[in-house]
């Protein structure tokens, strides 16, 4: 006989103007981790679409809006391109190592760099130590921090160039966020190259998704995403598998995105991401 599971209590948020979309409004449906059942309750959630921040499962509920789109990689049928094969072997001597959720003082120094370079003025450019500390460690499920370090002569650890934030799941692995150093001329793409390594990882432990969290039309810092191939989408109807001549469409039109017009497109997991501990304001 199983134990009860606890049916979770749902909350919308107060609309707040979209991070993604100028001139459109967004709004969440909340619900919070906790007790004996949060791994499953979020593997659950993860299936349709939530995502996590901290102890919160949330997804969008927005009004008269549906831009944001839960997209998967489809981690045993992957197959990279040209540019992400040149980016797998320009990287392949960093030093992955699997770490549990307790913060650092590098870690927080790499995500000050990081937000200062790609995102000034931000949600989370005024964390603090305790803040970040609160992202890593205030987690209820099976959460792990990966950390990419560059090689060292002696075998000590070498210098800490990337890390992620990562939820392992029952049926994949999910990005919840990324950061990394943003002006290594001699490494580029290390954003994708984390996407990469994860994918990669996720098909050698028998995982069959990689959650890469929401992908927005339209907004030009979230075209990354469809840069990885096979990938499914969350409709009405389930998760579908994006068709070829879709796939490229939107690839060409993601290349076609000047850069200027948002965050460079760098394979960074930023949606769902907040600093300090985290507030849902529901609506009266």
């Amino acid at each position: 006989m199983t134990a009860p599971v606890r049916f979770p209590r749902f909350f919308v948020t107060s609309a707040a103007p979209c991070p993604y979309l100028p001139g459109r409004s967004e709004r969440k449906v909340f619900t919070e981790l906790r007790g004996d059942h949060a791994d499953q309750l979020n593997d659950a959630l993860g299936r349709i679409g939530f995502r996590r921040s901290q102890t919160v499962a949330y997804r969008p509920s927005c009004v008269d809006c549906a831009a944001c789109v839960s997209v998967r990689v489809v981690a045993g049928e992957f197959r990279p391109s040209s540019t992400q094969k040149r980016n797998l072997k320009r990287n392949s001597d960093l030093v992955a190592t699997v770490c549990r959720p307790w913060s650092t003082v590098e870690q927080f120094e790499l995500l000050q760099r990081y937000l200062g370079a790609r995102h000034p003025g931000g949600g989370m450019a005024n964390m603090d130590e305790v803040d970040f500390a609160d992202m890593v460690e205030h987690s209820p499920v099976d959460t792990w921090v990966i950390e990419y370090r560059e090689p060292s002569h002696d075998g000590s650890p070498g210098r800490l160039v990337g890390a992620c934030l990562t939820d392992r799941q029952g049926d994949g692995l999910s990005m919840i966020y990324s950061f990394y150093e943003t002006d290594e001329t001699n490494r580029t793409g290390l954003g994708n190259y984390i996407i990469l390594d994860h994918i990669r990882r996720a098909a050698a432990e028998g995982l069959p998704f990689v959650y890469l969290g929401y992908w927005v039309e339209g907004s030009a810092r979230m075209q990354y995403k469809v840069r990885y191939r096979p990938l499914e989408r969350l409709s009405r109807d389930g998760w579908v598998r994006l068709g070829d001549a879709e796939h490229d469409r939107l690839i060409a039109q993601a290349a076609a995105m000047r850069r200027s017009d948002a965050d460079p497109l760098d394979g960074s997991t930023k949606d769902g991401a907040h600093g300090g501990q985290v507030q849902y304001r529901v609506e009266s």
